[in-house]
């Protein structure tokens, strides 16, 4: 791989986890705080749109290529580069990979998913444990994709 294409895909997969990481730390600190001050159905009712429009949205190109992109650099730095700049990439790779697109598959789309077929006259019993569960494994994505993306650029 030339030098530039190895660059360019380092400083997309620090974007792309900047971005990830910026989408998670806005749901972190006032989204699900706000959502958590509406009543059981109104908050309910929210999350289940936003998992809809979500996936209709740029956010899943970004989040899903950052993935790919991240296991081949993965990758090609165990094979091709030194020891250092391979450490870096590798947990760059592991931290998004493993830390922000496993973990959201695990655990917070079968929350999400769970929470899509709630009717309203349930909302207020799954609702709080919704909130802090989902929020807990948000906030160690966000963690995960903000670590991943200063891996990507200390590679850089």
């Amino acid at each position: 791989m030339p030098d530039f294409i190895l660059t360019l895909l380092i400083i997309l997969a620090a974007i792309g986890s900047g971005l990830i990481a910026g989408a998670f730390f806005a749901f972190s600190t006032f989204v699900m705080k706000a959502l958590g001050e509406t009543s059981g159905s109104g908050g309910v009712e929210a999350m289940q749109r936003i998992n809809r429009v979500i996936l209709r949205s740029a956010f899943l190109p970004v989040f899903t290529g950052t993935a790919v992109i991240s296991a081949i650099l993965a990758i090609w730095g165990i094979v091709f580069l030194d020891f250092a700049r391979a450490i870096v990439l590798s947990a760059g790779a592991l931290l998004y990979v493993v830390g922000t697109f496993v973990l959201t598959i695990r655990h917070n789309v079968p929350l999400n998913n769970a929470l899509d077929g709630v009717q309203s006259e349930r909302a207020g019993d799954v609702w709080q444990h919704y909130l802090l569960r989902w929020t807990q494994w948000n906030h160690a994505r966000t963690l995960a994709s903000l670590l991943a993306m200063v891996c990507f650029m200390l590679a850089l």
